[in-house]
């Protein structure tokens, strides 16, 4: 398993409500576990005959909603990968100026390998569109503010 995999299986039980998360890929096992007040995150290779992994960097801060234009906030319903586009090359669901309807869809989070539509809860303008495309959401984060 490469370390870019493990990662992101780090960045994913860090971001999410689990305790812990087993991944067991042919031969090799590796299992990702919180510990309790606030120390770092463990993890067990039993099988692994690579070297360990480094630790895990500090999660970056949540973006200061001070800093967003105003307006209402659709926050991501789940942790998982934003996805602007249906596909690669696709064009995109939504853009900055555009205006939506309530029930348009903004954007898609894959979580677990399925792709969730993410739809509009009010009608407005997009204001600002406050995730790159690819990069990994969790609960209740901002995503678009729409006025």
């Amino acid at each position: 398993m490469d370390l870019r995999k493990l990662k992101k299986l780090i960045d994913l039980v860090e971001a999410s409500g689990i305790a812990e998360l087993e991944i067991t890929e042919g031969e090799e096992k590796v299992r990702i576990a919180k510990s309790i007040a606030g120390a770092p995150m463990m993890m067990h290779a039993p099988q692994m005959m690579h070297a360990p992994a480094p630790a895990a960097a500090p999660v970056a801060a949540a973006p200061v909603e001070d800093a967003v234009p105003e307006g209402h906030i659709v926050r991501s319903p789940m942790v998982g990968t934003f996805y602007r586009a249906p596909s690669p090359g696709s064009k995109n669901f939504s853009e900055v100026g555009q205006s939506v309807n309530a029930g348009d869809t903004l954007c898609i989070i894959e979580a677990m390998k399925l792709l969730n539509e993410i739809e509009s809860d009010q009608s407005g303008v997009i204001k600002a569109i406050l995730v790159e495309n690819g990069q990994p959401v969790e609960y209740g984060e901002p995503l678009f503010v729409i006025a």
